[in-house]
């Protein structure tokens, strides 16, 4: 009859375990569709303005500098981030520059002009191999898409940032 009982104990608390890792696991399975969908709808916003003219401190489709960009369409999702590039830089988690470890949504900083510190940012919009792609705002073109392949970018590329979790 003891056996019995304590064969009962075991077989409940291992039943109730089993039960509540599914429930967490249903819970962060929900959390990530959620981060997926906000970074894809960042991702369409800031596709739509493409081509819409560089603004310094521009904030609004008038025109945009690139920290501006970010602020704004992450702002859009209640995602509130610094001002500047080289704040956002310091703002979610810090990736490196490890591109197996990106994700679309996730920031790219970069050291531009040979400069010491990061002094511009843009979103990753791809996800390839070897190569992102991302939006951001470039003072002579816009609002325009480009890849870590290209040779400036590449060279100036300084770390990547998770801020949609």
């Amino acid at each position: 009859m003891k056996n019995l009982l304590y064969c009962l104990v075991i077989l409940v608390v291992l039943n109730s375990c089993k039960s509540s890792s599914k429930i967490v696991t249903a819970a962060a399975n929900k959390s990530e569709r959620t981060s997926n969908k906000i970074a894809e709808n960042i991702i369409e916003e800031a596709e739509e303005n493409i081509g819409i003219k560089y603004k310094t401190a521009g904030t609004t489709r008038a025109g945009y500098d690139c920290s501006g960009l970010v602020f704004t369409l992450y702002g859009n999702y209640n995602i509130k981030l610094p001002r500047t590039s080289i704040q956002q830089s310091k703002t979610g988690i810090d990736l490196g520059k490890d591109i197996s470890k990106a994700q679309k949504g996730d920031l790219i900083f970069f050291k531009t002009n040979n400069r010491s510190q990061i002094n511009h940012v843009g979103i990753v919009t791809e996800v390839l191999k070897e190569e992102l792609l991302f939006i951001h705002t470039s003072t002579s073109k816009g609002v325009i898409l480009s890849s870590t392949k290209e040779p400036y970018y590449k060279k100036a590329f300084a770390q990547l940032n998770r801020v949609i979790y």
